[in-house]
This record gives structure tokens, sequence and C-alpha cells, in this order.
């Protein structure tokens, strides 16, 4: 006696049904839990006064309504740090911001590429910079102000390519690109204002600069390891291999962002309006 045989047609969407079903399961996720609540006035007077930053080069930016460019990240003690250059393109006056009102005036070194450097009166601890280019399938995370408030994302590299961009000119741009696979919760939407930011590895090393993302497609783009040691050899920092002392992992990684932006080696960045 011949078993029972089902027709193909009805066996096949099942099949492709169940094999969707465990690629949705497999498929990596990794959100940080919201950011801390915004500090207090009171609070944000003293952040100011404690910081690493003397307080008598800050500068007090009466509006942050439109002023709000991106990020920036501390490579030298003394008052060097770097962003993405379009955060500071078009703005005569940028300024680094260690609370919502306080902020360090700051220069923007001559030089060319998508990474920028900014010179500050005085600094905060700085961020290693890693000695090896990260290779594919290694993680990252990038810690900024999307929106104007803290929060990041996890990234997973894909490569290095080649980004269409069109500012004065249509140019090719060599970039990393980067799968999302988490953010901040409750971060919705595209991510304006992280760009600037840092992308670090698991010890805290930084491995790019944001500067771009495709929302539609769940890519964020970073300069490639050409482009980030170009600025910092014009201004004279030493990149070879260091430690930071921390591991940022998929599980801790929004603590670790709260960490950096309250010891303002990851801080926003202002245009002064004067």
């Amino acid at each position: 006696m011949r078993g029972l045989r089902l027709p193909g047609w009805l066996v096949y969407p099942w099949l492709v049904l169940m094999l969707l079903f465990i690629a949705l399961g497999r498929r990596e996720h990794a959100d940080a839990p919201p950011p801390p609540p915004p500090l207090s006035a009171g609070e944000g007077v003293a952040l100011a006064q404690t910081s690493p930053i003397d307080p008598a080069v800050l500068v007090r930016v009466r509006s942050k309504g439109g002023a709000d460019l991106g990020a920036a990240f501390s490579v030298g003690d003394a008052g060097v740090w770097l962003t993405a250059r379009s955060v500071v393109a078009g703005c005569a006056h940028p300024a680094v911001m260690v609370s919502d009102t306080d902020g360090v005036a700051a220069t923007v070194s001559p030089g060319r590429g998508e990474a920028a450097v900014l010179v500050t009166a005085k600094g905060a601890p700085a961020l290693p910079i890693a000695a090896e280019p990260p290779k594919p399938g290694e993680l990252a995370f990038a810690p900024g102000f999307p929106h104007g408030r803290p929060g990041e994302v996890a990234l997973r590299l894909l490569g290095a390519e080649r980004l269409h961009v069109r500012d004065r000119v249509q140019r090719e741009l060599p970039v990393l690109a980067w799968a999302e696979l988490g953010r901040t919760e409750n971060l919705k939407g595209a991510l304006a204002g992280l760009f600037g930011a840092p992308a670090l590895d698991g010890e805290a090393r930084v491995v790019g600069v944001t500067l771009a993302e495709a929302p539609r497609r769940g890519r964020i783009y970073t300069t490639t390891p050409g482009e980030l040691a170009t600025p910092l050899a014009a201004a004279k920092i030493a990149h070879g291999p260091q430690a930071s002392g921390a591991v940022i992992t998929p599980e801790n990684y929004g603590l670790a962002a709260d960490d950096l932006r309250r010891a303002l080696r990851i801080a926003p960045v202002a245009c002064l309006r004067r």
C-alpha cells in the first residue's frame, strides 16, 4: 500500500514560511536601554564647573534652537577633537558643548578629507585610536547625539564601499559600510546629529568617524582608516596601539556610551551665533 503523497503546490508554501521564520529568529538585533533623563539646570551648571575643561574658557550658548550640528570626540587631552567635516561646514564659530548651555569655542584646523580637527583652549581625556583597521564582520558602537539627545547605535562591518555624494560637485567617497544591529530604545527614524561621532571597537578604540547613513538600507558609513590617519597626522596625534581599559559589548554599549558622554570624551558640537 502506497503512502499518501501531498501535492507540491501545497508543501512548498509551508516550507518557504518555515525557512522564513527560522531566518527571522536568527537575525541579529541589539538594542540599548534608553538614555538617562536630562540633567536639571543646576546639575548642568555643576557638570560644567567640574568638567575637565577649565570654566574660564567656557562661553554661554543662549539659544540651542537650530544650533546643534553633530558630535565630536577628544583625541588629545590638551583640546584636540575629531568630527566630520560636514558637521562644521558653513559654521564660522563652532563650539564643543559641556552642558546644555555652556561650551568651549573651537577653531577648525585647515585640511582636506572627511574628518575635521577641532582645537579648543582646554580638553577632555582622549579616546584611544585603534592601531589596526577593522575587519568585515567585526562589531562597533557609535555613541553620539542623534536628534540632539544622547543615543547610540550598534554596528557590524560589511566592508569598504564608494559612496556617491553631492555637495559642491558630485564625487565618490571611500567609506566603510556598516549594518545597523540595534540602537537606543525609542530612538526612531533617521539619525541626524549622530554624524561626527566615533565608531568604537570592543575596547573603546576609535576605528572611524561617522559620516552618513542610508536609513532605508539600515547602513551607517564611516571614514576609512586612511581618512582617519590624515587629520591625526596633521594635528600631530599619535595613533599607535593604546588600551582604554574599557570593554564594550552588545549588552553594555548603552551604559558605556553614557559614561563616555558624561566624561566629555564625546560631546555635542554647536554653532555659536555672533
